[in-house]
Order: structure tokens, then C-alpha cells, then sequence
């Protein structure tokens, strides 16, 4: 009936690069560190140009990170690269510019520090950027590192655009308004989650995948952006791109969302599932037993997105599976299931598995592996299907009996933005 796929990526991770500040035996003598990590440099900025004295930087003379732009694709300009580093426990990146963009020598994957000492930090159109990087001043350490990227959702990323920008993300999301069949990746793109339509795809006409045409909907990979064509604002006025590298950075092409999708959980207020008790209630998308399940609401303990207020928590360490369920079909089949899961706290993790029925919910059947790995950092899971006929679906939490701390582990679980595709047609 279906085939199974699915994808899991953390929606943040470590890089472990170093602090800002040397520790020394003596606390009453320091010195500056040469490095100032992509965070603290940022903050620098106050709205206008800044020279990037050694005073301007704290004692610092460079950066250092790893590049996660491919100049290969020819989707950027001349002489741009983009770095990435989470030295202060939070990823942030940079988009740098060299001296007369000039051909840029390092590529996805390097490990870097640069000397931006007599740089500028500007904001060209809204983009923040280093401009006027010396070539010579560019110190490949190694190449093949790990390059992290932040797996959210659209509306995350548009609810918290600043501290993405210039660094690697990817989301589930439709081409919007709907493509006519054969339309290409180059110039610009809407994309749309359900929840958010403010972010486009932008391509340049020299990139080579410039005219393959863009897929109803996909998992999208790419470096967010801001451009501003009447001036300098990174507020309303200024349009926000992702801009991919490669075409593979497009994957999981499906069918489009349904309607009313995803499922946010939002709607009703968290009163009207406050008991564990199995009942059906009317959520946004249509009526779902929730059993074993209420609506959370517990800022930084239920995994709600940022732009949200509730989602799904189902209950610990019980000896049964609990579910959370449809309780109606969507016509038109099943290409992909994505969600957003993680553990309820400081809980131990939980085993789930998607079902499917294709009966009107007589009769059951997983559509995805058993996942195992949540954690206080919500995941996104994408589960790839091929389902032709009407179809619901639940989420069913393994009853793996009390957490034990080693073999069992059965903590409660944050469940969130339930998106459903249709087939994809032909």
C-alpha cells in the first residue's frame, strides 16, 4: 500500500568551536581572545556601517566557522561566501564579501578564520555582511567538516527570521500560490507552510538549476536571507529569501498540503482536553481522539513552535499504547507526514510510530519506523508514503511500561504541527 521513508534531523546542534574570552590560572589577568564568535559580532551592529576595528570587536581580529554556501551552484554572486558557527551555544552565521569579489577559494564543508580586521560590517538592502574580506586574510583549516543544519518549519523560521539568517535551515513547504505545471526555480518563488506565506525561494538566472521546474511541494534546504529593495529596513517592508545552493537541496517532493493543514493544536482553548482521559474533540483540521493526550500549554516544557501556544502531550510511562488520531479520511491519498515531537521537559525520551488506515479507522497500520529519540530539543519528522486512496492517520505512543532510566524509557511526549500532502498527481 505504501512505501516507507523517514527523516530526522535535530533542529539545532553543537559545532564546539571556542568562546570569546581565554580563562586563565589568575582570574585578575586576561587577555582579549583573537576570535569573536558570529553571535557577539553581530551584536555589534547599531544600524550603521562599522569598521571592524580590533576596539570594535572586543580585542578580537577573526572569526572562524564552517562555510555552508556552494559556490558550485552558482546561486550566489562573485566573491560571496557564507559561515556558520555556534561557538556561544547558538548558531549563528555571516554573509562575507571579498575585496573587488573576487573569486571565492573555499568551499562547502571548510573549516575557516578569517581576519576581518579593517572590514565592514554593513547592511547592504537589509542583509547583514562583512564587505572588503582580503582573500589572503581567508585561513582554510580543514575541509569535510560537518555542516549542521537547523530543521523547523516555515513559520519558525519567519517568526524568528533575524537570528536565522545566514545560516543553514530546512522546512517542509509548498510552492504558493499553486505552480503551473513547468514553472522554474529562477527569480522568485512563493512558499508557504499553511501557517506562514511570507518567505520565497530566490534564484538567481545564472544558477544551473535556474530552469529545472520547481516540485508542488517539498523539504526544502537553504540559507536564509533579507533584501529590501527601497532601502536599508530588515523590518515589514524588507522580503525574506531562502536561497539554496544546489538542486539538492530540494528532497521529498510531494503532492501539496491539504487544506486547513497542519494541525497546530491552537484551537480549542487547552481547557477543553485538560484530563489524560480518552476524548474526541474538535481541533482545527477536524475531530481527533486524543487519548492518553491533552493540550499542553507549559511555556519551555510542552514543545510548542515559537509562534504558538499549545500542542499535543501525551502521558508516561504506561504500560499500553495511547494515541493521538483522526477521526476522518482525506481523499486524496498520501505522498508525505511530516510532525514536530519532543520530550515533555526534562522527561526521558518515548517510542512512537504513524499509523495508517485506509478502512475508516477499523483497522491500523504503521506507516513509518518506531522513533525513539526525542528530546527537550523538538525534532521534525518526515515520512514519506505513496498512498492513492482516502486515508487518516494517528500517532501512537508505544506503552513501554515505567521509565527506568536504562532499558525503558517512556517519558511523556510533545506532539506538534501535524502537516498531511496529498498524492502527488499524474
Amino acid at each position: 500500500m505504501n512505501k516507507k521513508f523517514w527523516l530526522i534531523t535535530a533542529i539545532s546542534a553543537c559545532i564546539g568551536l571556542a568562546a570569546c574570552m581565554k580563562e586563565y590560572d589568575n582570574p585578575a589577568i586576561g587577555q582579549p581572545s583573537p576570535y569573536i564568535s558570529i553571535e557577539v559580532l553581530r551584536q555589534q551592529y547599531k544600524g550603521n556601517d562599522l569598521i571592524l576595528t580590533e576596539a570594535a570587536m572586543i580585542g578580537a581580529k577573526t572569526i572562524r566557522g564552517v562555510v555552508i554556501s556552494d559556490t558550485a551552484g552558482h546561486n550566489f554572486p562573485a566573491g560571496v561566501f557564507v559561515v556558520q558557527d555556534d561557538s556561544k551555544g547558538k548558531m549563528r552565521g555571516i554573509t562575507l564579501v571579498q575585496e573587488n569579489n573576487s573569486p571565492v577559494n573555499v568551499s562547502i564543508g571548510d573549516s575557516v578564520i578569517v581576519n576581518i580586521v579593517n572590514t565592514r560590517m554593513v547592511n547592504n538592502r537589509g542583509s547583514l555582511q562583512i564587505v572588503g574580506v582580503k582573500p589572503g586574510n581567508i585561513n582554510k583549516l580543514s575541509g569535510g567538516a560537518e555542516v549542521k543544519v537547523s530543521s523547523i518549519t516555515l513559520s519558525q523560521l519567519g517568526a524568528d527570521f533575524d537570528n536565522f539568517e545566514s545560516t543553514l535551515v530546512q522546512f517542509n513547504a509548498d510552492i504558493f500560490p499553486e505552480a503551473a505545471p513547468g514553472t522554474k526555480y529562477s527569480g522568485v518563488n512563493g512558499l508557504s507552510d499553511g501557517l506562514d506565506s511570507t518567505i520565497s525561494l530566490l534564484t538567481l538566472n545564472t544558477a544551473k538549476f535556474a530552469n529545472n521546474s520547481v516540485p508542488v511541494s517539498a523539504t526544502f534546504k537553504g540559507i536564509p536571507t533579507i533584501q529590501n529593495e527601497s532601502g536599508t529596513q530588515r523590518d515589514s517592508t524588507a522580503a525574506k529569501y531562502i536561497v539554496m545552493r544546489t538542486i539538492q537541496d530540494v528532497q521529498f517532493a510531494s503532492g501539496k498540503l491539504y487544506n486547513t493543514f497542519p494541525e497546530d493544536f491552537e484551537s480549542p482553548n487547552a481547557s477543553e482536553k485538560g484530563s489524560y482521559a480518552s476524548k474526541a474533540i474538535d481541533l482545527k483540521t477536524g475531530n481527533w481522539t486524543l487519548n492518553q493526550a491533552i493540550l499542553g500549554t507549559t511555556k519551555d516544557r510542552d514543545r510548542f513552535n515559537p509562534a504558538g501556544k499549545q500542542c499535543i502531550r501525551m502521558q508516561q510511562n504506561l504500560s499500553y499504547n495511547t494515541f493521538v488520531q483522526m477521526n476522518f479520511d482525506l481523499p486524496n491519498g498520501a505522498s508525505k507526514v511530516t510532525l514536530s515531537y519532543g520530550s515533555y521537559y526534562n522527561d526521558a525520551s518515548s517510542s512512537w510510530v504513524l499509523e495508517a488506515s485506509t478502512d475508516g479507522g477499523t483497522t491500523w497500520t504503521a506507516v513509518s519506523d518506531t522513533i525513539s529519540n526525542a528530546s527537550s530539543q523538538a525534532k521534525v519528522a518526515t515520512i514519506m508514503l505513496d498512498i492513492q486512496v482516502p486515508v487518516r492517520f494517528r500517532v501512537t505512543k508505544i506503552g513501554l511500561g515505567p521509565t527506568n532510566g536504562t532499558t525503558i524509557l517512556n517519558g511523556r511526549l510533545s506532539i506538534e504541527d501535524i502537516a498531511i500532502y496529498e498524492r502527488i498527481p499524474g
